[in-house]
């Protein structure tokens, strides 16, 4: 029943491999559950009820994505817009986080209109296929760096922006030995390496010291809990901002703002997880990109309803794909250990940064091996793609990465007689960016 539901002997794989696949995109994304929490508790949220939400949410948004499109693609409430919801809306604008949800819904109220009009899907299709290339190189660039950030290989240095860390503290030697093992596991085409990598670490940390009179791995001093209610946030969203026309005026900078992150993050998610996959076809247009766009504008809904920041397709969910994921049931998996996590909290957060920061490197690196398809020896080509790939890393921000390659894109084509290699579409998105960027159209607020 399994294979004939989700295809598994079309996609080349197995119900085990989809399994442990599913545990590998979990493993890489667990962190969600105490870091999301704990960024919407400084908005004034309830922290208990939120990793609850943020389980639920990650859990029912993963489900309608594998049923829709049967991609190995899971959901969770996205990092970038909890801060941008936390900081900017409610702290900085002083909106009560109540009002925050309310724009989270009209975001994706507007994000599914577009979806189910094939306006969303268009966008896709407008971008030119180096890019989208290059958007998985950046994509990957940028978690293996959060990768190396995370494990205390490389710190900030206000000398050089960065620099390397002390290798013989803990975190970075387990980090750097984490690395190492999964780099040898998959270069020997070890099933499961990237899970075997994060056991591995994991356990090991239970014998290295952290530097502070424990150790790097802390076993809690409980395995099991009970679920937090949700009732302190759940259908708590308010939508007193439209009550008036200046209180709309000073809200629509912030709902644009969502909406043009939650796309282009979105977008840039799907083509990097998908690409790696193998889904896209000659062209670089992704089939089902319709029912994918429409599964995660309305996990922008739920998640509103639920009471968190936007839900968005997660990048972590290629570490699966690496595993041999391929259908839906990789992310049906990684769906019920979410829920599972609502009891078993306690016992995964145990896992360290230095045991999964090594997962997100050697993810990064299979990304980036993208760069090989691209024709470098064009410049035209190769310095959109270039700015791509640096600014995604750099600013943070795969918007904003998209943003500059294809304002890039667009002036290139247009002073060299290439102008029809970009359709219109691309054109006017390339135009949203540069008014954006120089505050022409302040979406910025």
């Amino acid at each position: 029943m399994l294979n004939r539901f989700f295809k598994l002997d079309a996609n080349g794989t197995t119900i085990s491999r989809e399994l442990q696949a599913g545990l590998t995109t979990f493993a890489a994304m667990a962190y969600i559950l105490a870091v999301n929490p704990a960024i919407l508790a400084d908005a004034g949220m309830d922290r208990g009820a939120l990793v609850t939400v943020t389980a639920l949410t990650a859990a029912v948004s993963t489900v309608l994505m594998a049923l829709l499109t049967n991609y190995p693609i899971a959901l969770a409430p996205g990092m970038g817009i909890n801060a941008f919801f936390a900081y900017t809306i409610c702290l900085g604008a002083g909106v009560p986080w109540q009002q925050a949800l309310g724009m989270v819904f009209i975001n994706g109220i507007v994000f599914l209109a577009l979806s189910l009009t094939g306006i969303r899907q268009r966008i896709v299709a407008a971008i030119p296929y180096p890019m989208k290339l290059a958007i998985t190189c950046g994509i990957g660039l940028f978690i293996a760096f959060i990768g190396l950030k995370n494990g205390g290989v490389v710190v900030a240095s206000p000398a050089t922006l960065v620099t390397h860390g002390n290798f013989t503290s803990g975190s970075a030697a387990l980090c750097l030995a984490g690395i190492a093992l999964t780099a040898i596991l998959v270069a020997r085409r070890v099933p499961g390496a990237i899970v075997i990598g994060i056991a591995a670490i994991t356990v090991a940390g239970l014998f290295v010291s952290n530097g502070k009179g424990g150790f790097i791995t802390e076993l809690p001093d409980r395995f099991f809990s009970v679920p937090v209610s949700p009732e302190p946030v759940f259908l708590k969203l308010e939508f007193t901002f439209l009550s008036s026309l200046p209180a709309f005026m000073k809200a629509l900078p912030l709902i644009l703002t969502l909406l043009l992150v939650d796309m282009f993050d979105n977008i840039g998610t799907l083509i990097g997880v998908c690409k790696r996959a193998g889904f896209l076809d000659r062209n670089g247009n992704l089939p089902n990109a319709g029912r994918a766009l429409v599964a995660d504008s309305t996990a922008a809904i739920l998640s509103s309803l639920f009471g968190t920041s936007t839900v968005v397709s997660y990048i972590e969910s290629a570490s699966g794909v690496e595993a041999g994921g391929r259908t839906g049931l990789t992310t049906l998996t990684t769906a019920a250990l979410m829920l599972a996590a609502l009891c078993f909290t306690p016992l995964i957060l145990a896992v360290p940064a230095a045991a999964t920061a090594p997962a997100l490197v050697i993810v990064g690196i299979f990304m980036l091996q993208s760069i090989t398809e691209i024709k470098m020896d064009d410049f035209a080509t190769a310095a959109p793609v270039a700015l791509t790939v640096l600014a995604i890393p750099l600013t943070f921000s795969i918007a904003e990465g998209i943003g500059l390659g294809l304002i890039a894109t667009a002036i290139l084509a247009l002073a060299t007689g290439r102008g029809r290699s970009l359709t219109a579409l691309g054109y006017g998105i390339a135009a949203v960016f540069f008014l954006e960027f120089f505050h022409i159209f302040p979406f910025s607020g």
